[in-house]
This record gives structure tokens, sequence and C-alpha cells, in this order.
């Protein structure tokens, strides 16, 4: 029979011993997880394989926007960009041939070129005779054709390929090819580039978002969410669920697979990270078992909140962030676990943040740590300050 206990240690902030032992020995650090979706977090990713080469990324796959949507719409699949951009900030960029996959995995064809010169140049690339693929060493190769010609054979001759990633086109014929499943591809290629560090989807499913605003305005699709690609929402969120399609109000949920819920259970810490709040953030921990699988673990868990404008935190203060990401987790339908949802704040010691409550964070036995984070302007996390504040609660 075993049991888990909470040990509790007197914490130094920054703490050099230990961040110096994860950077000595990165393949035997601590398994910290971080519930991310776009590239906010990728530069400390990149950093943080440094110190630990047991990080686990579980990313959204509700992605609506740019070339994803029309990946999305012609293949009903779930978006696979923040994948394949976690998977190349993981990378070990050490392997032979990294650089040339990086580059690959990363390009877009032009926004303004005709569409027989696109096609054409997909076809150079499925044939191997591409500038970007030709140098890539064989079996990287020869899988990155297979996965790219399977693609190739799927979409309509109306396809717009204007600024399509070739990573998302590669990802998404490695889905088709396996099944109408990601798992088995995002591990396949985790292993040929050699990722130091563990990236899988919260949900392998074809979901969207959808909100309600204050106004009482239903927005469904996380690309009309964020502010980025449309305008800003003329009202505040006042929740969101996920939701079948873009077409109609159908809220839906799934539960999570059961690698997902050991991954959070047993994770040596667990981290809130910057990033759209809700698109980003919350709409990682509403799959059901989300929030159990948390509340079942005992060790830390940390939230990095944004810096600077988030459009879609407009009308919520730093507190009622923390009191909405609490009541996000804690409202899985599963039976909660005996442990909290969160521990920390983190925060840089010189950014104003808003106002913080500490009564009600004393209530909500959240703890305010505060240690520099920021090394520049206009403000931004510095990536190894960051890195070495969370492997200093480990």
């Amino acid at each position: 029979m075993t049991s888990s206990l909470r040990i509790w240690r007197r914490m130094v902030m920054p703490d050099p011993i230990r961040v110096h032992r994860y950077q000595s020995l990165p393949e035997q650090g601590p398994k910290v997880l971080f519930f991310s979706g776009g590239s906010a977090l990728n530069k400390i990713s990149r950093v943080f394989k440094e110190y630990t080469h047991h990080s686990v990324h579980l990313v959204t796959p509700f992605d609506s926007g740019g070339s994803s949507a029309r990946l999305r719409a012609a293949f009903d699949i779930p978006a696979v960009g923040d994948l394949r951009s976690r998977l190349m900030a993981l990378a070990d960029e050490t392997v032979m041939g990294q650089p040339e996959v990086y580059a690959l995995f990363t390009h877009r064809l032009a926004v303004d070129a005709e569409p027989a010169v696109l096609q054409a140049q997909l076809q150079q690339l499925v044939m191997g005779e591409h500038p970007l693929i030709e140098t890539i060493p064989n079996p990287m190769k020869s899988l990155i054709q297979t996965q790219l010609g399977v693609t190739q054979a799927r979409i309509h001759e109306d396809f717009d390929l204007r600024g399509a990633s070739i990573g998302n086109l590669i990802m998404a014929g490695g889905y088709l090819n396996n099944q109408q499943q990601l798992d088995p591809i995002v591990f396949l290629f985790s292993r040929l580039v050699k990722a130091l560090g563990e990236v899988k989807t919260t949900l392998d499913a074809s979901l969207h978002l959808g909100v309600e605003l204050e106004n009482g305005d239903i927005v469904l699709g996380q690309h009309r969410i964020t502010g980025k690609e449309t305008d800003i929402l003329p009202s505040p969120i006042k929740r969101m669920w996920l939701n079948k399609g873009l077409r109609n109000r159908m809220p839906t949920n799934c539960t999570i697979a059961d690698d997902r819920k050991d991954a959070i259970e047993t994770a040596d810490l667990i981290c809130y990270p910057p990033g759209s709040f809700y698109s980003s953030l919350l709409a990682n921990l509403m799959p059901e078992g989300v929030g159990a699988s948390i509340s079942a673990n005992p060790n830390p868990k940390v939230y990095l909140p944004n810096l600077g404008v988030d459009p879609e935190q407009q009308g919520l203060s730093m507190m009622e962030r923390v009191v909405r990401l609490m009541s996000t987790i804690s409202g899985d339908k599963e039976t909660a676990g005996p442990y909290s949802v969160l521990d920390y704040l983190l925060l840089d010691d010189a950014y104003d943040y808003g106002e913080l409550d500490d009564a009600l964070l004393a209530r909500l036995n959240v703890t305010v740590i505060k240690t520099p984070l920021i090394t520049e302007k206009p403000h931004k996390y510095d990536e190894h300050l960051v890195a070495r504040a969370l492997l200093s609660f480990v």
C-alpha cells in the first residue's frame, strides 16, 4: 500500500544549488508540466531543455485561425500548429540535420504567389527536390516526403496554399496516415528530432472554443476570441466551453486519455504559464479529468501571469484571473482530489501586475513569490530567469 505525502522545505528563490544541479544533469531533471497553447512559451521551452529533458507540454488543439483553419476545414482535424512549434522548440539542436528540419517545419509558403507556383513547390517537396528538403538526411527525409504526399493527395485542387506552414502540412499528413490520430505522428517526430521533453495535445479531438460575453453575445472559434485576427471582443468574456463545429452553439466535452491523467498526476511541478488567458490557458484546463488530475497531485502548482495587454483579459484584474483560473480547474465534473489546484503566484519583483488582495490570497492558500524575472523593455520575461525560478520550486 502506498500513500501520497506533502513534504515542506525551506525555499530559496532562485535556488542556485538546484539550478546548477539540473543544468549539470538535465537528463535527470524534474518533470515540469506546462498547460500551454500558442507560441508564448516557445522561447522559455527552448531554454528549459538546458535544465531538464523531462518537461511535459500539454497544448491546446483548438486553434481555428490562419492556415490551421484551412486544414481543419478540409480534413476535420485538431489544430496541429502549436504541436509543431513546440516540438521544434524542444528539439535537440545538436542532432545532425536539425537546422534543416527546423527550417523546413517553420517555413511558410508565399502569401502572394500564384496557386500553380505553390502547387509546384509542394510537388518539389514531395519529390524531395526542393532546396528546403534536399539536405535533410534519411530516414527523416523520406518520412517527411511520405506525410507530405498524403496531404497532397487528399487536398482539393482548389485548396488555398498561400501562407501555409510546411510543418502543419507534414503533421496533417501524419494524422491522415495514422487512422486520424495525432499521438502516433507526434511520437514519431519527437523521436526523429530527439525532442528533449514531451509534447501532447490535452485532447486528441477536433473541437472548437465557444464563449458567451457579458453583453450576451455568443462567439464561436478561437480565432474570433483572441483579438489578433479579428477585432477585439466588444465585451468581456463571461464563460467558455468546448464546442462541436463553428456554425452553431453545441457545447460538448471529452475525457482526457489515461496517459494525460498520469502525466498531470505525477508531475513534480505544474505551471500555468503566460499566453492568451482563455484560448491558451483556460481552454487547456476544460476537458474532463484535467481538474481532478491536478488536485490529485500533491506537488507545487505555480501561476506565472501575462505581461502587457492580452485582449482576452479585458475586464479581469489580477485577482479575478487567479479566481477564474482556480474555479475553472475546480469545475471539473469528476471527483476532486485532496490537494490544491494553485499554490504559488510567481511575479516579477518590479513589474506592476495590478492590486493584490492579500486577504483573499490567504483564504485561497495562494502564496505570492516575487523575484527578478524581467531584464528588458518593452517588458518581456527573461527565459533563463523564469526557468531558474520555476526549477527552484522542485
